[in-house]
């Protein structure tokens, strides 16, 4: 088996790829001497930082890497690794004072490590090449985002038909306590490109990262037989020609006077009357920074976590913190540029898109009869939206992160689900046949079977987006608004009650932990007491739910003080964390929040019940939830937006259909 994982041996280096496997991209490394042209956007060598806030640029990643090879951490040539490579990010208020045209402040990287058992953490000053030892080696019970070759093996099977690879183990106790642990599991690739609906049940082996052994195979599917490929290949060339139908006619967008928006300096992003700071992040995937007006510093998705709802031995660890654990990444138009194991930069070309979309939908609209004698009145205005997508592929499952933002000041952070379910392979092929006790209880699948031997498990998924928001500037509190039942006095009405809006401002961060309930109507606001309209109400944003699940962290929303080192949910160092440096912890010691630099957590949640339609590739889901101006404004702000009228839209003509 060790000699099957040797990635070096000649007679299996075929088997293996990179890091980027779950990503379905391999790592494209910048060429050392005249390196292509990016044909779609430019020359990445000449890129400079403009903002406090832009990426590592490749120069950046390459001096980083040069910085540290001759650092005594790794000079002596001892295995190791480089896991992240970021900016980091300077001081919150010199970013808020810095305008466009002063000296950048001081650009440094920060740099987790591997070296042989042990994690560091470093930051690399750009301009000095000095080197801070921040944490070495790191104490906290976790490890850095996963770097990994995919590997196979084989029970008996041919190996050229066989895919494994690594899956995050979680901690569930001492035998992960000190050893960096993934689990590898397998799936049959004959007959299909969809080898997700083939796995080979039961089949799991406990990986050692750092010292490259199999410390234990586990095998309790031998009676479990592997799905068919049949119907499981879900390329538009591979479905027969008989089933190719076209519902609908294309559809496309027409633009004559071209996008409405810029991008400036690689990574402002300005549209109507709003600009933001946009930039690829390996582990986020993208952030958004700075968004126009003091509304929002800093917005990003912290954690996303994904378990599934079966116990038994080859699934109870499935409980991903994919984020934390995998990183994200895989879209189009706007590239990454991050730092591969070694050092080495590399593109991630086309990782973010932006463009605007029009669904005929309306920003506002009245008109009234000429009931009084005057002119009637018919005004409208189309709603438009600026969408930033980033498209993450983490290994069977897509995820879609759209954050749409109209010109009324609404932006609204979007998750999409699709991809493929990873399924459980059975012995059943009908529901029919599924064993019952004496009672009449049906045997646990913990899930529902979609085809011949084919169970997709019930699972959940848990997103948690950070939102530094900074509402007319950093003193803000996090509101509860109430809707209440209020009795009218005897005599006072003809009716007996009415709503009234309560407003509770919380205090402390426990005050600002939230569960959201159907039966508790309420509207959660993020104030700036100190900064009012012409009529005396407090600038605010509000948050607005949409439909959400009961989620990991145990509360929906959170209100905590703004700390640099507080920004993944579920820790710094993720993988195998024993859950001692997450937003539950910290919240717990119940500090200030009123009047404070705060910060706002939401997580949506997905409840996935499996069903035949989600076979063999799901249609996507989505759920959102806004930020809506609430008296940020003293008027509506897209009152003045100007009507589309026929002279602004292509003139198009009719064609003849013959019968």
């Amino acid at each position: 088996m060790t000699r099957i994982f040797d990635c070096t041996n000649s007679s299996f280096s075929h088997l293996c790829t990179t890091r980027n496997f779950l990503f379905n991209k391999h790592i494209r490394p910048i060429p050392k001497n005249n390196p292509k042209p990016n044909p779609k956007n430019h020359d990445h060598l000449s890129d400079t930082p403009k903002h406090p806030l832009d990426p590592l640029t490749l120069v950046e990643i390459q001096k980083v890497r040069s910085t540290l090879s001759s650092h005594a951490l790794f000079a002596s040539r001892a295995p190791h690794a480089l896991h992240s490579v970021v900016l980091e990010e300077p001081d919150k208020n010199l970013v808020r004072q810095w305008e466009k045209g002063n000296a950048l402040p001081p650009r440094k990287a920060s740099v987790i490590a591997r070296v042989f058992s042990d994690s560091h953490v470093l930051t690399v000053d750009l301009s000095t090449g000095h080197v801070d030892i921040v944490d070495s080696p790191v104490r906290v019970l976790g490890f850095p985002v996963m770097t990994f070759n995919r590997t196979i093996i084989s029970p008996g099977l041919n190996l050229t038909d066989v895919i494994c690879f690594p899956i995050s183990s979680g901690w569930y106790g001492n035998k992960e306590e000190t050893s960096r642990l993934i689990k590898i599991q397998c799936y049959l690739t004959q007959g299909t490109a969809n080898f997700y609906m083939q796995p080979i049940e039961g089949l799991t082996l406990l990986y050692d990262l750092d010292t490259k052994q199999i410390l234990e195979v586990s095998d309790t599917g031998r009676a479990i037989p592997i799905p068919s490929p049949n119907n499981t290949d879900y390329r538009f060339a591979s479905v027969p020609t008989l089933d190719k139908i076209r519902i609908l006619n294309p559809i496309s967008m027409e633009q004559p006077r071209g996008p409405s928006f810029v991008i400036e300096d690689n990574h402002l992003v300005k549209w109507a009357n709003w600009e933001f700071h946009l930039k690829p992040d390996p582990r986020a995937g993208l952030i958004i920074s700075r968004w126009t007006r003091d509304v929002m510093y800093k917005g990003f998705v912290s954690e996303l976590f994904v378990p599934y709802m079966d116990p038994s031995e080859a699934w109870y660890f499935k409980t991903y913190m994919d984020a934390g654990e995998y990183g994200f990444g895989n879209a189009v138009y706007m590239d990454g540029i991050f730092a591969a194991a070694d050092g080495t930069p590399y593109v991630r070309e086309n990782m973010i898109c932006v463009f605007e979309s029009y669904a005929g939908d309306i920003a506002w609209r009245h008109s009234e009869n000429p009931v009084t004698g005057l002119p009637p009145i018919r005004e409208v205005r189309p709603k438009l939206t600026l969408v930033v997508r980033m498209v993450a592929s983490v290994g069977n499952y897509d995820y879609i992160f759209d954050y749409e933002f109209e010109t009324d000041g609404l932006m609204r952070p979007k998750v999409g689900l699709s991809g493929i379910l990873m399924v459980k392979g059975t012995a059943y092929e009908n529901k029919n046949q599924v064993k019952k006790d004496k009672e009449g209880n049906e045997e646990e699948l913990y899930g529902t079977i979609l085809s011949e031997n084919v169970i997709g498990v019930i699972h959940d998924h848990y997103v948690t987006f950070y939102l530094d928001l900074d509402v007319d500037g950093l003193d803000n509190s996090f509101v509860k608004v109430n809707l209440k039942r209020q009795e009218t006095k005897p005599g006072e009405s003809p009716r007996k009650s009415y709503m009234k809006a309560v407003m509770n401002i919380a205090k402390t961060e426990k005050e600002g932990q939230i569960k959201l309930s159907l039966y508790d109507p309420s509207e959660f606001h993020v104030i700036n007491s100190g900064k009012t309209t012409r009529v005396g109400n407090p600038t605010g944003y509000k948050i607005v739910p949409r439909a959400t699940a009961a989620t990991f962290t145990n509360n929906q929303i959170w209100a905590t003080p703004y700390n640099m080192s507080e920004q993944w949910g579920g820790g710094f160092f993720t993988y195998q964390s024993h859950g001692d440096d997450t937003l539950a912890v910290w919240s717990e010691r119940d500090r200030d929040i009123e009047n404070k630099d705060i910060v706002v957590w939401y997580t949506l949640g997905f409840h996935h019940i499996p069903c035949q339609e989600d076979f063999p590739i799901m249609p996507t889901v989505s759920s959102s939830f806004d930020l809506k101006p609430t008296n940020f404004f003293e008027r509506n702000p897209i009152l003045q937006a100007s009507p589309y009228f026929e002279r602004d839209l292509p003139v198009c003509g009719t064609e003849s259909v013959s019968a």
